[in-house]
């Protein structure tokens, strides 16, 4: 059985305040907790004395009741939820992988975020790093099936834009305003007004939209060469059946079909 480690931060991107500020910090925070994380897993690997002092986070006992034999596959590895520079550079400098958000596009991926994370991993000397993607998707095997996931996703695509630690996803692709408009909405609790503003461009810039048979290609098509796992987000009920047709489908596109 294989046990990834997943971790993320999170503050209240739908208020105000000092965010950029916080952000600092959460991202200085998250960094250490890696670090720990990683010195106390290496004292049950190799059974070194833990002593681990950082600058919120003190680890100098692991006493043998607390401490499991070594894994004979290695410590866990450790993948970091990540979104704005900030944190995309720890998780390229402390973490195993990273852990894209839905709310992110191709081009965010290759033009931000895969050039922070070279950099993160010049800086580390390293070279291994795993990217996972739980991508948008609306599918659906009728015409009132697609209507549904595909309105389903326009409302999570509102929220997610509503949020202001998103927005630089929005502004790489010129959609500023946009972003202020969703939030103002989102402030006044019009939920129903945000999903409206979501059209067929950002639509199908952030998801992968269209039949069962046709998602597959294009997920490979767009993220084959840069994501190294790929979950399908569907904020819908998504039958096990059409689930499966996609993933054939992805496998033929790849060339790995049984």
């Amino acid at each position: 059985m294989r046990v990834d480690g997943n971790i993320g931060g999170a503050i209240d991107g739908t208020g105000g305040g000092d965010l950029a500020g916080i952000a600092e910090q959460v991202a200085a925070r998250m960094r250490e907790f890696v670090l720990a994380l990683q010195a106390i897993w290496a004292s049950w690997q190799d059974g070194s004395r833990l002593d681990f002092r950082g600058e919120f986070y003190q680890h100098t006992l692991m006493t043998p009741m607390f401490s499991p034999p070594p894994n004979p596959w290695g410590p866990p590895p450790v993948l970091l939820a990540a979104v704005g520079p900030r944190m995309t550079t720890v998780a390229a400098e402390a973490a195993d992988g990273m852990l894209v958000h839905g709310f992110t596009t191709e081009r965010y991926l290759r033009e931000i975020t895969l050039p922070l994370i070279h950099d993160g991993l010049r800086a580390s000397g390293r070279d291994r790093f795993s990217i996972c993607y739980p991508g948008l998707v609306a599918t659906g095997d009728t015409d009132a099936d697609l209507e549904i996931a595909v309105t389903a996703v326009r409302e999570q695509l509102a929220f997610y834009g509503a949020t202001p630690a998103y927005r630089p996803v929005l502004d790489l692709h010129g959609w500023a305003d946009l972003h202020t408009d969703l939030h103002q909405l989102s402030v006044r609790g019009e939920w129903a007004a945000m999903t409206g503003l979501i059209d067929d461009t950002m639509l199908h810039t952030f998801a992968v939209v269209g039949r069962p048979d046709r998602v597959g290609p294009e997920i490979h098509r767009r993220f084959g060469d840069i994501v190294d796992r790929y979950t399908l987000y569907t904020p819908y009920p998504l039958p096990e059946q059409t689930r499966l047709r996609i993933v054939t489908s992805l496998h033929h596109a790849t060339g790995t079909a049984a």
